[in-house]
Parts: C-alpha cells; structure tokens; sequence
C-alpha cells in the first residue's frame, strides 16, 4: 500500500508539473460518477441475462478491458507502468462498491501524462530528421505485443512512428520544411485534445471497460452519449442543420443539410468558422475558439423554434478578418444521410433487360419516443422502406435488392415488421430471457408488400437485427441471401435509465444498455457466433479473428433451441446450385473482381506481415509497382468500356481523379484543405460498386431461370409471383 500511495504522488507530481505548460489537469471523479458506477453494478448483477457477480475475478477482467481500451497498441505505457497498476488489479470491484474511483482516475492521469511524454519526443525528433537509407520497418499493429521494457525501447518505437509519418508524406512529394511544419502541428493539436478531457470522458471510458467485461454488447452511456444514441435512433435533432468539423482548433462547417436552417438562410457556405455560439441577440456570444467539438454543438443544438446567433470567420477570411453575425431559428432536422434509399440497376441478359431495385438500409431506425406518444408519423425504417417498394413498383422493377451492409442494427421491432412486407404475417424470431422463458415474436400486419423475387445483401458488419431480418429471410426460403457471413451478434439488448431509477429530477447518472435476451431462428438456431451464412459469398478482405462476434472472448457461445411453427414460401435449394454457377462463370472473366481478389491477397499477406518498410528506396519501388498496377488497369478499363456518354478524354480525367483519391496522401482528415478533402470524399463515393452490381446481375439470373422452367419455379416459389 506504502508503495501504490508513493507511485500515486509521484504521478501526480510529474502530471502537475507538465499541467503548468499544457493546463493539463489533475482529473478527479465526480461524487454522481461514483453514485452511477455502484447503481449501473446493481443492474448488470441483477438483471442482465448472463448476471456476473461483481469481485476480484471480475475485477480483474474491467482491469484488463480498462488498459486495453486506453492504450490497446501498447505504444504509451511502459511495462513498469502496467506493474504499478496491477496493484489496483483487484480492487476495482470495490472501487465500484465502494463509490471510490480514484484509481481508474489515477491511471487515466498516468495515461495523459504518458501521451504528453511520448507527443513531445516525437516533436523533439522533428528538429533531427532521420536517415530513410537504413533498412528498417515500422510495425503497424502492437495490439499483441508486448509492454515495452524501458524507455529506451518505446523512444525507439515512437522515433519509427515518426519516422512513418515523415516517410508517407514524402513520398506524396512534400518536401522537408512543409513535412515539419505538417507533423509539428499535428502533435501539438494532440497535446491541445489533451487540455479538454473532462471527467466525463474517464468515467464512460471506465464504466464501458466495466460494463463489456459482462458481454460484448453491454455498454454504458453517459448523458451526451445517451443523446446521441437518441439521436441516432429516431434520425433527427433540433439544430441548424449542418455538419460541422474540428480544424485546427475552428469549428469549421462540412456541409449543410438541404432544407436546414443554415442552407436556407442562404448567408453561410462550406468552410465557414464558427468562433461565438449565443442563445439570444441581446447577449454576447460565448466564445467557442479552440472548444471541443461536441461541446461547441451542444451549445449549438436547443429547442425547436429557439433563437441561435453565431460569431463566423469566413471560409476566405485570415486569422484577423472580419466576422459576420448571423441570427438562426433552431428547427428539426432529419438526418436522411442514415434513411433508406431506393435506386434502379437495370441488367441486360441478352435480348431482355431486367430491372433491379436497391433499397440501401444503413440502420434499423425509430423514433421511440414519438412512437410511444402516438405521433402517427414517427420516423421508422419499416415505413420508409414500404413507401421506397411502391414507388419501385410503380417503376415496375423485377426485383428488390435489400443492401444491409455495414448495418449494424438497431430497432428489434423495425427488424420484425420489416421481414413482414416480404413475408406477411408469421414468426420472425425467438426470444430467451434469463429465466430460460422463449416467445415468439411475429409480424402481424396482413399481406406482403412485395411479394416478387428478393435478395438481400450482407458483410461482416450487417449486425443484431440486419441478421433478425436476413435470417428470417432465409428460413423462409423468401430471398437469396448474398455477400459474406454476418458479424454474429445473437442478442437483444434493453436501455435502462439509472436517473429514472434514481427519480432524479435532473440526468445526472446516465444509461445502461444491457443484454436481457438471446434470439433465435425460427428454424431454432441461433445467430449467435456463426452469423448468418450467405447462400452465395462474395470476396471479402475481413479478418474474422479481428472482427466479429467471434473476436471477443467472452461472446456467448452458439446453441439452439425448438424451431417455431411456421410456413416457409418456398425452397431455394434447387435455385442456388444455379445461381452460384452463373455467378462464378461471370466474376471469372470479370476483370473488376479479378483486380478486386488481387486486392485482397495483398492486403491479407500485408496484414501477416505486419511491417511495412522505413527504407525510401523499397518504399518507392513498392509504390511504383502499385502505380504501374493501377495505371494498367486503368487502360484496360477505358479500353474496354464500350458506353458513348462520355468522351475517352473525360473517362482517363475520372480515372486519375479516382487514382489520386485511394493514393497515401499522408495527411489526416483534418490536416486536409476541406475542398480537396470533399472532393477526394466525392470521387469515393461514386466508385463502381461491383458487389452490389454483381447481386443485381444474380437476381436477374434467378429472373431468368424462373421464366424459362415454371416448373423449376412452381416448386421453388409456389406462393409467389413473379414479374
């Protein structure tokens, strides 16, 4: 004990002392953290659906995840730092009880000095410059690795960091001084995000290392994470509508939001600095310049029909300029960059052209709240997406296409009534709660909105209820399922509000998002682990053992249970074999996906090795060689494109802009001039989606051999038309 309280001191020491340079200061916890920490201990020990008991063996789980989280690739704490902590090892768990968190703070103090330490060696090397002729390599990833032993090997490892950083920026033609100039600010802006950690910041980094050593989907949000989850939830806030960016210390304006207050009154414009937020004409602005980014938009964010007036430097306007007051009426906004979208692939097949449509889901959304409070035209996925098929109808598509990828969930009843517009009413899936009990959830709303052919399109990061719904999909024999093996994710999370608990009248605790459940198949399995298998895989460069419900290791395990009843409408068993031919005869002489495995087998062999080279001369050669392989590809690529919309000449223009777009650039997000960032941001976008035309060109084939066999299609899908 003598020891840990000398250890403490003298970490308290040497932070206070860098604090008087950085105003780096001591972080203490608050007594409500305390109080929310041992009430959100109560809720997972009680009510969670895979209890854990909160002691020592936990305790040292939250210890593990809490250092993992601050520093997972080993590059700031020193192995003597890690030894100092074990003391707390098994103390947390009484931490916690015991509404006493100085020791999570006090390593959080030990982790901002330890950043301050290794951010000015990096800043101190920029005055030496380095030697690119020696033969070395940088290690990309630490995660696995081991604790450094003194510090001259984590000097060592940081001077190779930085070494990395002036290389990539060199090699994307920067020279010397420019290269200084860029990296000296870049870690300065570091040590400057190190003056604005709050508490608030340590105590969700704490109680989420706590809460995912019970699952991996237990999580703790404080109250501006709570809001954001709202937010992201029902697709809408109260705000101004623009997309704002930290840059170099300004709080600088992306994009605006069509319709938003901000586009419409026609006086701000992209690049834009907000310096001053106020809340009425008649008083000052507060001063904004330098602040974190969410708490300059919580200032920004109010009431619906509230007044904000912001202080703005001009996008064209020096340090000095002249600044423009603009008065604003704060609005609801909807934030359609997260809703569904429909769009029309139309594939040819010799003499016929078949017409696909694409309903893109990125989340699984609803406005809880204002379902609850009866508004009948609350935000939800469901109806969006009913809405995007009449229209699709209308259009007379052959087929839906619904793209899940990278959606990692959301609403377990948007989930439920979704499966319901392609299957009518019946189960969806099983539930298991804690005391082993299972229902049935189902859709109950009569009829199928489409009831034509269907796929659905999954990755790695289609997630939780994007899996509800493609599995049900499947079971059904409804669609073919095409992509990769879903993330895994087999369980139903609830969010309880520990204020409400509390009866606080004011948020000050927070909220828990805990599993209270298990879901099932109808079939009887479970998604749990294993995900959900597509029926015909596409190229993937996702490394399961990194990624996925399968990386964590204290996933539940997979298991299954009685199927429910239900009536499948139809069997793809005899459509697949096809399909999955068809598919791999076209992708073959697909010079696209021939490129796209080429990708991925580097970037696989790049991932096992780990290392990439500090020496300029290989650096070069490996660059040129990518170059020459992309500049090739190019010129079959024109070559070979046979469309008369565009002019050869416009064609080499947008390949060089896509070329420039995927090239290191070295920089960061914000380190980049914003119009050549949206630019760069722009050509990304319109990229060639070659899995999702690849999907499209595997519904027509279903298309194609159900109208030429009725009988092959009389037996697959006996209650379904098609087109």
């Amino acid at each position: 004990m003598k020891n840990k309280l000398l250890w403490l001191l003298f970490a308290f020491i040497t932070i206070s002392q860098t604090a008087q340079s950085l105003e780096i200061h001591q972080l203490k916890p608050l007594q409500e953290q305390s109080q929310a920490a041992h009430l959100a201990a109560e809720v997972l020990s009680r009510y969670h659906y895979k209890p854990v008991k909160l002691d020592d063996t936990s305790s040292a789980k939250i210890f593990d995840n809490y250092i993992k989280s601050l520093d997972n690739q080993r590059i700031f704490f020193l192995q003597a730092d890690i030894d100092h902590f074990s003391d707390s090892r098994t103390k947390l768990d009484d931490a916690i009880l015991k509404e006493d968190l100085s020791i999570p703070f006090a390593i959080f103090n030990v982790y901002q000095q330890r950043i301050v330490e290794h951010t000015n060696y990096a800043r101190s090397l920029l005055k030496k410059g380095f030697n690119f002729d020696k033969v070395e390599g940088y290690q990309l990833s630490r995660e696995k690795e081991s604790w450094a032993q003194s510090q001259d090997e984590i000097n060592d490892l940081w001077r190779k960091r930085v070494k990395n950083d002036w290389l990539r920026l060199k090699m994307a033609g920067k020279d010397d001084k420019s290269i200084v100039s860029t990296l000296d600010k870049r870690y300065e802006n570091t040590l400057n995000s190190m003056t604005k950690i709050k508490t608030d910041d340590v105590f969700q980094s704490f109680m989420n290392a706590y809460a995912m050593t019970v699952d991996p989907h237990t999580n703790y949000f404080g109250i501006r994470a709570s809001e954001d989850f709202d937010i992201s939830m029902k697709l809408s806030l109260v705000g101004i509508g623009a997309v704002l960016q930290d840059k170099d210390e300004y709080t600088t304006i992306r994009e605006l939001v069509t319709g938003g207050p901000a586009a419409l009154s026609g006086k701000l414009k992209v690049g834009d600095r907000i310096v001053g937020v106020g809340q009425s004409e008649k008083k000052a602005a507060t001063d904004v310049m330098g602040w974190r980014l969410d708490d300059t938009v919580a200032l920004i964010r109010g009431a619906e029909n509230s007044v904000v007036v912001l202080d703005i430097l001009p996008a064209e306007a020096g340090p000095d300029g002249k600044h423009k007051f603009i008065t604003l009426i704060r609005k609801k906004i909807s934030l359609e960059q997260q809703a569904a979208k429909k769009s029309i692939i139309e594939v040819k097949d010799g003499n016929d052209t078949r017409q696909i449509g694409v309903i893109t889901l990125p989340v699984f959304y609803q406005d809880f709240g204002a379902r609850q409070n009866g508004d009948k035209n609350y935000k939800s996925a469901t109806r969006d997406v009913k809405r995007l098929i009449e229209d699709l109808k209308r259009a007379k598509v052959d087929s839906v296409l619904v793209d899940l990828r990278d959606n990692g969930g959301g609403s377990l009843d948007e989930a439920i009534e979704l499966t319901g517009l392609f299957v009518g009413n019946g189960p969806v899936l099983q539930e298991r709660d804690m005391k082993g009990a299972i229902k049935v959830d189902s859709d109950t709303n009569a009829g199928a909105t489409w009831d034509g052919p269907l796929g659905i399109l999954i990755n790695r990061a289609s997630a939780s209820a994007s899996e509800i719904f493609a599995a049900a999909i499947q079971d059904y024999g409804r669609g073919v399922i095409i992509g990769e093996q879903s993330f895994g994710k087999g369980t139903v999370q609830s969010v309880v509000d520990l204020d409400q608990l509390a009866k606080n009248e004011q948020p000050k605790f927070g909220e828990v998002k805990m599993t209270i459940a298990q879901f099932f198949r109808i079939n009887g399995s479970t998604t749990q682990l294993r995900g959900v298998v597509p029926d015909i895989s596409l190229p993937s460069a996702t490394d399961p053992e990194s990624f996925g419900e399968s990386s964590y290791d204290n996933a539940l395990p997979w298991s299954r249970i009685k199927a429910a009843d239900y009536v499948p409408a139809g069997d793809l068993k005899m459509l697949i074999p096809l399909l999955t031919t068809s598919h791999q005869a076209r992708i073959n002489k697909d010079k696209d996906f021939q490129y796209l495995n080429e990708d991925i087998a580097d970037f696989n062999i790049q991932r096992k090795q780990n290392l990439i080279s500090l020496n300029e001369t290989e650096r070069r050669k490996e660059r040129e060689t990518q170059e020459a392989r992309l500049s090739a590809r190019e010129k079959v690529s024109i070559a070979t494109d046979k469309s008369t919309d565009k002019s050869t000449d416009k064609k080499l223009v947008n390949k060089t802009e896509k070329t420039s777009a995927v090239r290191d650039d070295g920089l960061q997000a914000n380190e980049r001039n914003l119009e050549a960032d949206l630019a760069m941001e722009k050509v990304r976008k319109e990229t060639k989606d070659i899995l999702l035309t690849e999907s499209a060109h595997i519904l027509s084939d279903a298309l194609g051999l159900l109208k030429g066999d009725a009988k092959l299609t009389a037996s697959i899908f006996p209650n379904v038309k098609t087109h």
